[in-house]
């Protein structure tokens, strides 16, 4: 159905293909998942297969793609709408009306599909993603995962023959991608649908691919098998494989079901381990709690080595919300909220799409005024206090980082943050160094990855240096590497004082850096406390290694390593 031969695409003005010598076919009625780290090209690829590389995107594409047997060099993408449904990492680039019921039906109207077909895929698409209680409501109003399913419902009621998705479940809670997931796997064993997917959360998707196609760097030859194989290999593959390989098991599991088959004497083994240490681990505990005592102690942040500003010192509580409710376009987003937040801690919103999380932190950073209770960061009232002195008390990355950037290359937008929190020039280069290496001054933003720009927003943020960091889904679009160096950038702040609250449905990066984890839905709190007691007792917020060794409280693959060591 799908076939690249020997592809290799050239942006306008770069120096070098973003992708090169990709070979490889897709069969129909398969669903095959495209990996790689970061940057490789995974995008481009599943663009080509639109058309939209390189007929929107530019550059030169060489060798062949076809789809249902159809040139994507002499076929527009207009000319492979009625065969390819494309849902892109960015929702909001997608949308073309403004209800959701509208935005389903646009791409059949487009078709020119009957009325009575039109409705009646409409009806099956809002029960199959969950919609059926949004279908009036104005796109704008709904969270980032909502959008996401719209987005994903939009190509699916024209039935395309082929599904071309880019990060589909990156903005989704745990149970609504199962959800997206069981769709997708249906089309493709109901109806034959052939589905070409890439997706950093791989302990979400790997176990329902038919293969994987592993991008590698560029020059090396694409590894195409299945998903036991290739994650044998893969520089990048999901807490159960990497518990798998510490473990030495073969073949490498790849759900939850198969690893805990083969965990008894992994748990043996911690079990007797445990026991022997206890004194040892309850003397140590002091000096670790900063970080739970997971990983590698943090080291001292970039910012604090170069920065000219002397560090304020920080408050015994840097945010405080009290009874807060909040009401956005007729909807009640939050009610009596009541949260304190204190230097030095990870806090992670955890919840639905919908809950009020994005609501939560548009509060702490002043984008949203309460319509009852109170908000207070470092002593002010965030909606009442000027940006020039908000910026230095609290910053946001947002979950479209875009939204932050500005400047015509990256070296411009280093300078700008360095200008615009006081820092010694040269700060944010450095924090950008160290989240995105190998990315040059001159590359300009609207050419970095999803995944890149974030760690770009991000960089642009921690210059100033605010006491408290707010994070919306900052791991869309990371792969594991980059997802471990930002774990280690949030380590060392909260070790330096510094407060984090982020709002995630990657239940593996609370386990990894969290302290406290706080739950939402429908706007409330439902549960407030340490990240072991939440997670471990949740079927749906639980990390893989949790499922995996319980009824043991494992959370992460390294606490697992040190116990082991």
């Amino acid at each position: 159905m799908i076939r690249f031969e020997d592809v290799a695409v050239v942006y306008d003005g770069a120096a070098e293909p973003c992708v090169q010598g990709v070979g490889f076919e897709v069969p129909e009625g398969e669903l095959v998942l495209l990996v790689g780290p970061s940057g490789v090209g995974k995008s481009t690829v599943l663009g080509a297969v639109s058309g939209l590389v390189p007929h929107f995107t530019g550059g030169t594409l060489r060798g062949r793609v076809t789809v249902a047997g159809r040139d994507t060099r002499t076929h527009k993408p207009r000319e492979l709408a009625d065969v390819v449904g494309t849902v892109g990492q960015d929702p909001l680039a997608h949308f073309v009306t403004d209800t959701v019921e509208d935005e389903l039906a646009y791409g059949m109207e487009s078709l020119g599909l009957a009325p009575e077909v039109m409705r009646r895929r409409v009806e099956e698409t809002l029960d199959l993603l969950g919609l059926a209680g949004l279908r009036d409501r104005p796109i704008a109003t709904l969270s980032g995962g909502q959008r996401q399913r719209v987005a994903i419902g939009s190509v699916l009621t024209p039935h395309p023959r082929v599904l071309v998705l880019d990060e589909p479940t990156s903005a989704l809670d745990p149970a609504a991608a199962e959800e997206v997931l069981a769709v997708l796997q249906r089309l493709v064993y109901d109806l034959g649908t052939t589905i070409l997917m890439a997706e950093h959360r791989l302990e979400r998707v790997v176990h329902y691919a038919d293969r994987v196609v592993l991008l590698p760097a560029p020059g090396e030859a694409a590894i195409v098998g299945t998903p036991a194989e290739v994650m044998a290999v893969s520089p990048v593959y999901p807490p159960v494989v990497a518990l798998g390989r510490l473990a030495g098991w073969t073949p490498l599991p790849l759900t939850v079901r198969d690893a805990r088959r083969r965990a008894g004497d992994l748990r043996e083994r911690l079990a007797a381990g445990a026991a022997n240490s206890d004194t040892a681990v309850a003397a140590e505990l002091p000096r670790r709690q900063p970080h739970l005592g997971r990983g590698p102690a943090p080291r001292r942040s970039l910012f604090r080595r170069r920065s000219s500003t002397t560090p304020q010192p920080l408050p015994r509580t840097v945010a405080e919300i009290q009874t807060l409710s909040v009401r956005r376009d007729r909807v009640t987003a939050l009610r009596h909220v009541d949260l304190t937040v204190a230097p030095g801690e990870t806090v992670a919103l955890m919840g639905r799409n919908g809950a009020g999380k994005s609501t939560l932190l548009g509060s702490l950073v002043g984008l949203l005024a309460p319509t009852t209770g109170s908000v207070t960061v470092c002593g002010v009232t965030p909606h009442r206090t000027a940006p020039p002195d908000l910026v230095r008390r609290v910053g946001l990355v947002p979950q479209e980082p875009r939204d932050l950037l500005y400047a015509d290359t990256v070296g411009d937008e280093c300078a700008a943050a360095d200008r615009d929190a006081r820092a010694e020039p040269g700060t944010c280069r450095a924090l950008v160094s160290e989240l995105l290496p190998g990315i040059t001054d001159d590359t300009h933003p609207r050419d970095l990855s999803e995944g890149q720009c974030l760690a770009l927003a991000l960089a642009v943020v921690l210059t100033g240096r605010p006491p408290l960091l707010l994070l919306d889904e900052p791991t869309r679009g990371l792969d594991y590497a980059a997802k471990a160096r930002l774990v280690t950038v949030l380590r060392g702040l909260a070790a330096e004082g510094h407060a984090i609250v982020l709002a995630t449905h990657d239940v593996e990066l609370a386990a990894e850096i969290a302290h406290r984890v706080v739950l939402l839905a429908e706007g409330e709190v439902i549960a407030d406390g340490p990240t072991a007691q939440i997670v471990v007792s949740s079927p749906s917020f639980a990390p893989q290694v949790t499922k995996i060794l319980a009824p043991q409280r494992w959370l992460t693959v390294s606490e697992v390593r040190e116990a082991l060591a």
